[in-house]
């Protein structure tokens, strides 16, 4: 009895043995299962919490990019500079066809305007040959710095009908210059290697009258046409200077159409066709002028004053009411007599459109 409880004893002795053992494995597999399963929860989060990170750092440099754009100053235009507003108005304009020898847009005129008759009228005048040429090279060349990709055209402007105070002999508040003069200003522009402009203020008298007195000048390939609106007066009745003058479209049609006809009779490049223009009224049913391919039409702010008003002129009386290109007086003392600075080159290309044509007075 004794032997068979001895074992039975050690019988459940190996017995307990072994489930003790096979527990003490069994839980050690556990612990490992559960040690593996930490360490993967644990690499879960990390990657998880790396991720996050890198989400929310991305999304705040987002946020502060968008912020950054949206809080950014936009670029400030003075008046005539926006080129938001200048295509709201319709430019750049549809143009004709650009015929051989246009001298626009290729090119940028730079002129000396006035009357060698007069020190008062312009830069033209007011010094002698050589000295006015040389002043005038030297405008050419600043803006040639200042806007190397456009070569500049140099030119003389010359005002060949002077509106007067008084009537004169025939009544029309205007006197032509002589022949001999406006050959003088020729031969000067020739040597300066310059184009040479007719300007027109006809007063109390009519542009159809006075234009074909001068077709044998016109018929140059070098010589240009402008029109002063300021000093046609035969509306009004008014006498010269006391007030602003005006020029339809129709008027303005009839002079284009006459240089039209002039290239094709005597095979001419295009002509330049200036229109001065510093007032609402100064030029009226503007969207009724004609564009032709032998005629480039320019309109040209010739306001004088402080840089804001120029700007502002030029904005409201050229920018707004697009014809083809466009133009910018600049006035040595006009300009300047109120302690304001002349305008610069770069000033002036900020403008846009950018004038193709300026002129000094």
């Amino acid at each position: 009895m004794i032997y068979q409880g001895n074992a039975s004893f050690l019988l459940l002795l190996i017995f307990v043995t072994f489930a003790l053992v096979a527990c003490s494995d069994s839980k050690s597999i556990e612990l490992k299962a559960k040690a593996q399963k930490e360490t993967e929860r644990r690499a879960a989060e990390a990657v998880f919490a790396a991720t996050t990170t890198a989400t929310r750092k991305a999304a705040a440099f987002a946020a502060q990019t968008s912020a950054a754009r949206n809080t950014s100053p936009k670029i400030k235009y003075n008046a005539g500079e926006s080129p938001e507003y200048a295509q709201k108005c319709g430019w750049p304009v549809n143009c004709p066809a650009l015929l051989p020898g246009s001298i626009l847009p290729s090119k940028r005129i730079v002129a000396y305007y006035g009357n060698p008759l007069s020190k008062k009228m312009g830069a033209l005048g007011e010094f002698p040959k050589d000295e006015m040429l040389k002043r005038l090279k030297g405008e050419v060349a600043k803006w040639q710095a200042a806007d190397p990709a456009t070569p500049v055209q140099p030119a003389l402007h010359l005002i060949a009908v002077v509106a007067q105070g008084a009537p004169g002999k025939d009544g029309k508040y205007r006197m032509i210059m002589p022949d001999k003069i406006i050959n003088q200003v020729h031969g000067w522009a020739k040597e300066a290697g310059a184009v040479m402009f007719i300007d027109i203020q006809t007063g109390h008298d009519d542009i159809r009258s006075v234009l074909p007195r001068f077709e044998w000048i016109l018929k140059n390939p070098d010589v240009h046409l402008g029109i002063d609106p300021e000093f046609n007066l035969i509306k009004s009745g008014k006498k010269p200077g006391k007030k602003i003058g005006t020029y339809d479209a129709a008027d303005i049609n009839y002079a284009s159409g006459y240089l039209k006809d002039l290239v094709k009779k005597y095979n001419l490049p295009p002509k330049v066709f200036t229109v001065h223009r510093f007032t609402r009224n100064g030029v009226t049913n503007s969207k009724n002028i004609v564009l032709r391919p032998e005629v480039q039409m320019v309109m040209h702010m010739d306001g004088w004053g402080a840089p804001w008003l120029k700007r502002d002129s030029y904005k409201d009386y050229v920018v707004a009411e697009p014809v083809q290109y466009t133009g910018f007086k600049l006035f040595y003392h006009n300009d300047t007599k109120k302690g304001d600075p002349l305008l610069t080159p770069q000033e002036v290309l900020k403008l846009n459109p950018k004038p193709l044509y300026i002129q000094y007075q």
